[in-house]
């Protein structure tokens, strides 16, 4: 198992992506950190992991709060003793016309989708500067990538995701402590209405060379890669998981 003895902090891991990565680093023998504002300790998610024999944790965590997140790695150390894995996948998605956009949709998409991300990074960062390893994959998107119309903010949050990704991997690459992004597009509650309205979903599937959508459990294999050793010399990095809808 590529990941055996690594454990792994998994952020937004109630359902979509996040639920089916955790699945997927268990397969992999990676104990697991479940975080989300919502999750719950007795959930199928849960049970599933511990079914694989994989010892597993769940905490419900704002992310855009420093207190919370620091208290969430503070957990693990005391349960686990480490952190080698951190998929930053926690987000939230609330699109508005530049010109109609609220103060607080713009204040709660980057709190989440960049800040969060951010306090994850730097609360998992000490550890792993102590151990001198470990692999950080925060989520992009094509907005992020590309823009998009209707979501300036989310827009803005992932494009800040993607600079922030890079600055860390120059940082923390000292330490091999590996840093990279995944730009998922696959059908989530988040793309529920491009999956599905017939007017959205024809002209996004126009982009996407493949002609659909990925379903959460394809992105898992990507996520592994990025946190086992067969990716040890890759860092500040994209890796775009849409069917070749961003060709960087």
């Amino acid at each position: 198992m590529r990941l055996q003895g690594k454990v792994a902090i998994v952020t937004g891991a109630r359902k979509g992506i996040g639920e089916s990565v955790a699945l997927a680093l268990a397969q992999e023998g990676a104990d697991l950190v479940l975080v989300s504002r919502s999750i719950q300790p007795d959930g199928e998610v849960m049970r599933e992991i511990e079914k694989l024999g994989r010892r597993v944790f769940v905490k419900q965590v704002d992310v855009g709060n420093r207190a919370q997140v620091n208290e969430m790695v503070e957990d693990t150390l005391r349960i686990f003793g480490r952190v080698d894995v951190l998929f930053n996948n926690a987000g939230i998605s609330k699109p508005a016309m530049l010109w109609k956009i609220t103060e607080e949709q713009w204040e709660e998409v980057i709190r989440i989708n960049l800040t969060g991300t951010f306090f994850c990074m730097q609360a998992a960062a000490r550890p792993m500067m102590e151990q001198k390893s470990g692999s950080i994959i925060n989520v992009t998107s094509s907005a992020g990538l590309l823009g998009t119309v209707g979501q300036v903010n989310y827009t803005a949050a992932k494009g800040g995701v993607h600079a922030l990704t890079k600055s860390a991997a120059k940082e923390l690459a000292r330490y091999a402590i590996r840093v990279n992004t995944i730009a998922p597009m696959a059908e989530t509650d988040m793309t529920s209405t491009i999956a599905h309205d017939p007017k959205f979903k024809e002209k996004y599937l126009e982009r996407i060379p493949l002609g659909r959508f990925a379903q959460p459990e394809e992105i898992g294999p990507a996520v592994v890669f990025l946190a086992s050793d067969e990716s040890s010399y890759i860092t500040g990095q994209t890796l775009c998981i849409d069917g070749g809808m961003v060709m960087l």
